[in-house]
C-alpha cells in the first residue's frame, strides 16, 4: 500500500462558546450567536485531544441541516432476505459459536442465535467451511442501484447530507481502495462511495463516509479456523492481526491508519465516521488523534483555516468539544453544550432483511427528532438497500412520511438553534446510548426552537383542546413580548393569551393533519 502522510501548517480557529439555558441558568450568551473567528497564521491542530477540544469547530452547514441519511448496504444486503435474526452481523455468526466472540450483555442468548444462524446458513447455502462469507459476494450485485434517484429522493424529503458507509466490520471495502476486497473488484464492481459523492454534489448535498473498520479481527475471529495462508481470503478474514489483541498490535493500527487516510484523501469527506474503537494515543503516529487531526488539519489548510469538515464517532468518554457525538440509537434529556448526532436505524437492522422495520412509530420517529433538535442535535436516519439497490417501499414510506412534515414545518428547523430550555411535558427523555424513545407523546409535550427574532414551539402530538405552555409565563424565562403567534404551513394567526400561568394559543377550526405541530411566535 502506497501512504503518504502530509503534515501541514493551518490557521487557528477560536473556539465555539455554547451555552446550555435552564431556568436557573447565569448564562447569557444565545446558543445561535455566530463566534467571531480570528484565524492566526502557522498554527495546527496538535496530535492530542487537548488540542482538538480547543479548536473544533462544527461548521454552519451540519447544525443549519439538521437531517441528514445513513445508509448501510453491502454484503449482508444481499443474503437471503428470509435469513434469522442476524443483528446486522452476519459474517460474524455465520461461522458457530467455536472461537466466537460477544460483545452481548446476554452472551448466552446471543449464543444461540449464533448456533440458529449457522445452522440456517449451512442448510441454505453449505458448510462455512465450504461456503464462507467469500462466496456470498458475488450475489452482492447491485444491479438496480440508482444513486441519483435515492439522492434526489433523500433531498426532496428534507435530508441536507448524505452519509454511506465505506466499510462495515466485514473488512469490504464499498469503494476503489487499495485493499483487495473490495465493491470495484468484485460484487458490484463499482466504486460506489464516488457514485453516492457525485449524485450528492449534484443535488447540493453534503457528503461523508463512515467507517467500521476498527472491528474487523475480532468479528471474524470464529471464521479463522477455516481459513490458509497465501490466500486472498487471509487478507478479507484479517488473519495477520490477533482476533482479540488487536488494538494493541500497532501492524494493526498501523493498517487501519492507512486505509482511514487512504478513504479520505481519496473522496474528500464533508464528514467523516468513525463508528467504531481508533488506536490509543501511546501508538503516536497512527493513533486515532493523529488520524482525527490530520483530517481536520487538511480541511483547514484548504479552506484557508475555517473548518468545513465534521468529525465524529461515539466514545462517550472523551471530551465532546473535540467531535462531534455520535449517539447511536440513544437521546439526551437536557440540552447538550454542543452539537451531537442522533443516529437511528428505519430499517430495523441496519442492513436490509425483510419484513423488519424500527419499532418507533412515524409520530414518534417525528417527535423524537424534534425533541433532539431541541436539545443541540442533529438527525441521522440510517436506511438498509436492498443487495440489488432498491429502497424497501417501507422504508421510503417513513422517509416520505418525514418530508411531507418538514416541508411544513421546516422553517423552526432547519437553520435553528436551541432555546433557553428545551420544552416541558410529562414524558421524560433519559439520557443514553441505545435508549431510544419508542413511547407516544402527549400534545402536553412541547419542544423549542428559535431563530432571529422568532421562537418555534412544537407539540409533539396533535391538540384537541387549547394549548397551554406553563414556560411561557409572563414572568418566566422569556422576558420579550409576544407580537404574533402563527401555525407553521398555514400562515395564518392565532388567538392566543399570555399570564402569570403561562401561554395558552386557541386552537383554529382546522389544523395541519400532521402529526407534530408547529407555531411560530414572533418576538417583539
Amino acid at each position: 500500500m502506497t501512504y503518504c502522510k502530509v503534515v501541514r501548517k493551518v490557521a487557528y480557529l477560536g473556539i465555539t462558546v455554547f451555552c446550555c439555558f435552564s431556568a436557573l441558568s447565569g448564562c447569557t450568551q444565545q446558543l445561535n450567536e455566530k463566534p467571531t473567528i480570528s484565524p492566526k497564521e502557522n498554527k495546527t491542530i496538535a496530535p492530542n485531544w487537548q488540542s482538538m477540544a480547543e479548536n473544533y469547530q462544527v461548521p454552519e452547514w451540519f447544525v443549519d441541516g439538521k437531517i441528514g441519511i445513513w445508509t448501510h448496504w453491502g454484503i449482508p444486503s444481499s443474503i437471503d432476505e428470509n435469513r434469522p435474526h442476524d443483528g446486522s452481523h452476519y459474517g460474524r455468526r455465520m461461522y458457530g459459536t467455536e472461537g466466537f466472540i460477544t460483545p452481548s450483555k446476554n452472551p448466552e442468548r446471543d449464543k444461540q442465535t449464533t448456533a440458529k444462524l449457522t445452522q440456517w446458513h449451512t442448510e441454505r447455502y453449505g458448510h462455512p467451511s465450504e461456503f464462507g462469507y467469500e462466496k456470498l459476494i458475488p450475489s452482492f450485485k447491485a444491479e438496480n442501484w440508482a444513486p441519483d434517484g435515492l439522492v434526489k429522493f433523500f433531498k426532496e424529503n428534507g435530508a441536507r447530507f448524505i452519509m454511506p458507509v465505506a466499510t462495515h466490520h466485514d473488512n469490504f471495502d464499498m469503494y476503489d481502495s487499495s485493499h483487495p476486497w473490495n465493491a470495484v473488484d468484485m460484487g458490484p464492481k463499482r466504486d460506489t462511495i464516488q457514485e453516492w459523492k457525485n449524485a450528492a454534489t449534484k443535488y447540493g448535498l453534503k457528503f461523508g463516509v463512515s467507517t467500521h473498520l476498527y472491528w474487523a479481527p475480532r468479528f471474524f475471529n470464529a471464521a479463522r479456523q477455516y481459513q490458509k495462508p497465501n490466500t486472498l481470503e487471509w487478507q478479507l478474514f484479517a488473519m495477520d492481526y490477533h482476533p482479540t489483541e488487536f488494538a494493541s498490535q500497532k501492524s494493526w493500527n498501523k493498517h487501519w491508519f492507512e486505509r482511514s487516510w487512504e478513504l479520505i484523501e481519496k473522496y474528500d469527506p464533508d464528514m467523516f465516521n468513525n463508528d467504531s474503537p481508533y488506536p490509543d494515543d501511546e501508538f503516536a503516529e497512527v493513533s486515532g488523534a493523529a488520524l482525527f487531526s490530520d483530517f481536520l488539519n487538511r480541511d483547514l489548510r484548504e479552506n484557508n483555516g475555517t473548518q468545513t469538515t465534521v468529525l465524529s464517532f461515539k466514545n462517550a468518554n472523551m471530551d465532546k468539544a473535540a467531535f462531534t457525538y455520535n449517539l447511536e440509537r440513544g437521546m439526551f434529556g437536557e440540552i447538550q453544550p454542543h452539537p451531537w448526532m442522533w443516529a437511528t436505524d428505519i430499517s430495523g437492522n441496519w442492513f436490509y432483511r425483510k419484513n423488519l422495520m424500527t419499532k418507533m412509530s412515524i409520530p414518534v420517529l417525528l417527535g423524537n427528532a424534534v425533541d433532539a433538535i431541541s436539545k443541540n442535535g442533529v438527525v441521522m436516519m440510517n436506511v438498509a438497500l436492498r443487495g440489488d439497490g432498491t429502497l424497501p417501499e417501507e422504508q421510503a414510506a417513513y422517509i416520505r412520511a418525514f418530508g411531507d412534515w418538514i416541508k411544513i414545518n421546516g422553517e423552526g428547523i432547519y437553520g435553528t438553534r436551541p432555546w433557553k430550555v428545551f420544552g416541558e411535558g410529562p414524558l421524560k427523555i433519559v439520557s443514553k446510548r441505545t435508549g431510544e424513545n419508542l413511547s407516544a407523546f402527549s400534545a402536553q409535550d412541547i419542544r423549542f426552537t428559535h431563530k432571529n427574532n422568532s421562537l418555534f414551539a412544537f407539540v409533539l402530538a396533535p391538540p384537541n383542546k387549547p394549548i397551554h405552555i406553563k414556560t411561557l409565563k409572563t414572568d418566566g424565562v422569556l422576558s420579550r413580548n409576544i407580537q404574533r403567534i402563527s401555525i407553521l404551513g398555514a400562515n395564518e394567526s392565532v388567538n392566543w393569551s399570555r399570564s402569570e400561568e403561562g401561554l395558552t394559543i386557541w386552537l383554529p377550526k382546522a389544523l395541519p393533519e400532521q402529526p407534530v405541530i408547529g407555531f411560530k411566535i414572533v418576538l417583539n
